[in-house]
């Protein structure tokens, strides 16, 4: 291990490494097919010597799209309401908010409601709604589709074998996942009515919103009457959705063949470790009795995922006289341990196990 680290910062220390990184539009300068070192036909691997001046080393890069990923979505608790304030006059249906001029005298001229059925001309009273909070239990399963993303790769061979050499190679890729769900729940939810006294007032027609400083009609700043009425069976719809990032680092032995003068192959397998970064994200709306209650928040996380990979890529030599580089197409599986993101009762269950990246790009070898 302690060999391969020196020979590994041995190349990145050349630079060869660095000139691929910069100038990822061009071919860099390298023998049109590897010496056997004399010994074509050997039967046995040949150690490369360390100052052989061949291509042994590779450096990659290209897009992907990443399969096979999906989310589970599970919501089950008790929950407040986010998308109203009743103790600073904010409702599902209106707001009843002190204003610029009458603030300190109990009424207000800054206030406003949406349905005609929240005013009682007989009572002269006007009806504010808020949903206190729901309670449900519901899952769901939703799968992301393909979803774009990018890789790099550097790599090294030590032996030859007739045609086949056989290295090690490190590769990161970046792939930002987003995956949604809107399935509705069911629940219990909470409403109060909040009732203001309107007085000889003429109320405007529905719907009417009040400024803050303007001149209008003035109510009350407080209900003279409040109620609170739970409803069984109410419908919470809206979305649930993970926004993550996912990094990925493997490192693991390779092998590459040289089919033809043209063509090529490698295969590589080994370890892989990941960190899964981002938010679950919710937006709700409880509806009772036709008032619609909104409820939105996100929790971020970040978590760390443990797995494997088995990959192999075609590789097409482009040779313009002693330039000499590579497009590839690949595939990878890449099974990883799931991330969990959420709280208080919320959370959304990032499932790896079963990912697949295809990829294509540039292939350099030096």
């Amino acid at each position: 291990m302690a060999m391969l680290l020196q020979h590994f910062l041995k190349c990145f220390r050349r630079p060869c490494v660095w000139a691929a990184c910069g100038f990822t539009g061009l071919a860099l300068s390298a023998s049109a097919q590897p010496e056997i070192y004399g010994q074509p036909d050997s039967s046995k691997f040949i150690l490369i010597p360390p100052q052989a001046d061949d291509w042994t080393r590779h450096f990659r890069i290209g897009a992907l799209v990443g399969l096979g990923i999906s989310a589970d979505f599970n919501t089950r608790g008790t929950f407040n309401i986010s998308g109203n304030d009743p103790a600073k006059g904010i409702y599902d249906d209106g707001y009843v908010r002190p204003d610029g001029q009458t603030a300190n005298d109990g009424y207000t001229g800054y206030w406003g409601y949406n349905k005609a059925s929240q005013y009682n001309a007989a009572a002269h009273t006007l009806e504010m709604h808020a949903s206190s909070g729901f309670s449900t239990a519901g899952s769901s399963s939703a799968d992301a589709g393909p979803l774009p993303g990018f890789e790099l790769a550097y790599g090294d061979n030590y032996w030859y074998w007739k045609h086949a050499r056989v290295g090690w190679e490190l590769g990161f890729g970046l792939l930002p996942i987003s995956i949604s769900d809107s399935h509705s729940m069911s629940g219990t939810a909470s409403q109060t009515t909040y009732t203001f006294d309107t007085g000889n007032i003429i109320v405007p027609g529905a719907p009417y919103q009040g400024g803050a400083s303007g001149p209008g009609p003035i109510i009350p700043q407080q209900p003279f009457k409040q109620e609170t009425q739970t409803f069984q069976n109410q419908t919470i719809t809206g979305s649930r959705s993970l926004d993550v990032n996912l990094y990925t680092i493997r490192l693991g032995p390779s092998f590459f063949w040289d089919i033809s003068e043209k063509f090529g192959m490698s295969l590589g397998a080994g370890p892989a470790i990941g960190v899964v970064s981002g938010s679950y994200n919710y937006n709700e709306v409880v509806t009772i009795n036709g008032v619609p209650s909104h409820n939105y928040g996100k929790a971020n996380g970040t978590e760390v995922v443990y797995g494997g990979y088995v990959n192999g890529a075609l590789m097409y030599h482009i040779k313009d006289d002693d330039k000499n580089g590579d497009l590839f197409i690949s595939a990878q599986y890449m099974p990883m341990s799931s991330a969990t993101i959420g709280g208080g009762g919320r959370e959304g269950r990032l499932n790896l196990g079963g990912q697949v990246y295809v990829s294509a790009g540039i292939n350099w070898p030096f």
